[in-house]
């Protein structure tokens, strides 16, 4: 059987073309065929979808291989590439590690948001980093209630409310202040941003719950990643849970998550375990 994998490059960047044009022609002579479409079921049959990018560009290939359960493999050439797996300068012996399948795959939970409008009219979406909560063009702040599974816990005018998966914690929550979660915690943060009130801290919930808020003035509207919006005017309610599909990611190697955070962040360490020792 042939195989065959899925290409998602940054459209506008000729430096990534270039890199998606040597790509095509090294795996096209291991006998690997490269599919560029993009369309709905381009990923569908693919074994795995190379991205070429940053990390916006990872979340547009989510799109393609959350249904599909096909895992995605970033390149970076954005800015953080938390997501990616490996530097434009990887890039052969990336493709010598795909011709002989040596990735592992990692699982991310994705987080699922329902949003009940006063007309009764239901809006779903989804996210794999976060689903924020934003007030609109025309209002200054937005006021609303905050409550899980079932049970309000506070009021508050406020610009943003972002709930995010732990994939996304390093991402707009981080920026806001919030926790960074470990990408195998199952968990949703519900991270108030700019809130008027004593309690504003985030919240960390179990993968069970339910995160709900009440939009209870002016019109607020959710970005999914960014990428997918949802209109939430007044009255509306927000519902996010965790996600039903979830979305894989293939690894290259085995550093753990402290050490990407230690890479991407640029952390001062200065090596606090003597190489050679064993840890108790």
């Amino acid at each position: 059987m042939s195989r065959r994998i899925a290409l998602v490059a940054h459209p506008d960047r000729p430096d990534v073309l270039g890199s998606a044009r040597l790509v095509t022609e090294q795996f096209e002579h291991c006998g690997i065929e490269v599919d560029a479409r993009e369309s709905n079921d381009s990923a569908n049959g693919a074994e795995l979808i190379l991205v070429i990018g940053g990390d916006g560009t990872i979340l547009r290939a989510a799109e393609l291989g959350r249904v599909a359960r096909v895992p995605i493999l970033g390149i970076n050439y954005g800015h953080m590439g938390f997501l990616s797996e490996a530097d434009p300068d990887d890039l052969p012996e990336v493709v010598g590690q795909i011709r002989d399948k040596q990735w592992t795959v990692d699982s991310r939970m994705t987080i699922d948001v329902e949003v009940t409008r006063p007309d009764g009219s239901i809006e779903r979406g989804w996210a794999l980093n976060e689903a924020s909560v934003e007030k609109d063009e025309h209002a200054r702040m937005i006021e609303v209630s905050i409550g899980v599974d079932g049970r309000e816990l506070s009021n508050f005018q406020v610009d943003t409310v972002v709930f995010s998966t732990a994939t996304g914690s390093t991402a707009y929550n981080f920026s806001a202040g919030g926790p960074i979660v470990w990408p195998d915690v199952e968990a949703l943060v519900l991270t108030p941003i700019a809130a008027h009130a004593l309690f504003t801290r985030p919240l960390v919930v179990g993968p069970n719950s339910t995160l709900e808020l009440h939009v209870q003035s002016e019109n607020a509207r959710i970005w999914c990643d960014g990428r997918r919006l949802i209109n939430a005017p007044a009255g509306s309610t927000i519902r996010a849970i965790k996600g039903a599909h979830p979305v894989l990611l293939a690894r290259l190697g085995q550093t753990p998550f402290s050490g990407r955070l230690v890479q991407k962040f640029r952390l001062p360490v200065k090596g606090w375990r003597v190489p050679g020792t064993a840890v108790s």
